[in-house]
């Protein structure tokens, strides 16, 4: 098991962030999703918890196969997704601590029981200052504590976008940015999201590669996700609850049209095979139950075969010629038959029959 604790401050409040992630979160999957990969959302729902109170759940499948490593891809079948389940409660409050946006992810591989993805997530309106936010749910448990510099932070170069660098970005509608260096000790507002991961994959010599491996990714996605919801604070910040509710819903309808199960690009034939050999009832597999060649390609049994050339060529005998009967020659040469150059013309003086 590999725990770390991410933080990440934003140039918003946790009451705007409260909008602006679920706006990111539905337009980024939207995004990233592609014909058979992306985010598949299967469930997003109110939930009520008997200790943190009204909130939403959801479950979403995430088919990534092409996004992994080759080693990785080596042991993976190709049809590999992650699950994620998340309960988002807001506002959670812990007696003697500030009120904190709460939010916690479980994340599990669909054939791998042993590999686990656990991220609870608190969100406050400091600097990432608090050291303690964390101190019940990891107990003693050591743990290493990242920041991430949503501005300055290197971005993988193929997330990489001009329009959403926030060191040259400047919203129109809140006049916040540009982010300069060392910008989390004079904004105003800002706010922290505090996230401790758990990487669980307790399978013997791939253990410590695979949970590094994954804390990798966490990273780049958080750094992705958040960077974008500043950059398209314009887009959001005027929404209420209702309507963001309502642009995730449409979304989410889209991207799970957009990573559907598409027919094959390719047509191997215009032949169906119902037509090549009979089948079973409709409940059966659609493999034929008759595994013989069709009746076109089968190989006829009584097939002559084919003759070699003759062994003797009867060539005409000026000498022994009587009547209308020509004695057969051999093809060895002897006295009555003389050798056939392929390369030079027939030379009757150089060759006579005698």
């Amino acid at each position: 098991m590999l725990l770390k604790e991410y933080r990440i401050c934003m140039p918003l409040t946790v009451e705007e962030y409260r909008i602006g992630q679920l706006y990111m979160i539905s337009k980024h999957s939207h995004e990233q999703s592609e014909r058979g990969e992306g985010v598949e959302v299967v469930q997003n729902e109110p939930y009520e918890d008997p200790t943190h109170g009204q909130g939403q759940f959801t479950e979403k499948r995430v088919y990534l196969n092409s996004k992994l490593p080759s080693w990785a891809r080596a042991v993976v079948p190709k049809i590999f997704y992650v699950t994620e389940k998340a309960w988002n409660y807001y506002p959670y409050t812990v007696t003697g601590e500030p009120q904190s946006f709460f939010w916690l992810v479980l994340l599990q591989c669909s054939f791998l029981p042993k590999f686990s993805i656990h991220i609870e997530t608190k969100y406050e309106d400091n600097k990432g200052c608090n050291d303690h936010i964390f101190d019940i749910e990891a107990k003693d448990q050591e743990r290493e504590v990242c920041f991430i510099d949503i501005a300055y932070d290197e971005i993988p170069e193929r997330y990489y976008k001009e329009s959403e660098d926030l060191r040259y970005f400047r919203s129109e509608k809140t006049s916040r940015g540009v982010l300069q260096e060392g910008w989390r000790d004079s904004q105003e507002p800002i706010m922290c999201s505090y996230k401790l991961v758990t990487v669980k994959f307790e399978v013997w010599g791939l253990q410590t590669r695979v949970e590094q491996f994954v804390h990798k990714v966490v990273r780049d996605v958080l750094l992705l996700g958040h960077r974008q919801a500043f950059a398209w604070v314009d887009e959001w910040i005027d929404m209420t609850m209702d309507e963001v509710r309502e642009f995730e819903r449409t979304i989410q309808a889209a991207t799970n049209q957009k990573i559907g199960i598409f027919p094959p690009s390719i047509s191997i034939g215009e032949m169906p095979l119902s037509s090549l050999a009979p089948r079973g009832p409709a409940s059966a597999p659609s493999t034929p139950l008759c595994t013989d060649a069709p009746e076109f390609l089968t190989v006829p049994k009584d097939r002559p075969r084919k003759k070699s050339a003759p062994e003797t060529i009867t060539l005409p005998q000026p000498d022994s010629v009587q009547g209308d009967v020509a004695i057969a020659a051999p093809l060895t040469p002897g006295p009555a038959t003389a050798p056939i150059s392929n390369h030079s013309p027939w030379n009757s003086e150089a060759s006579p029959l005698e």
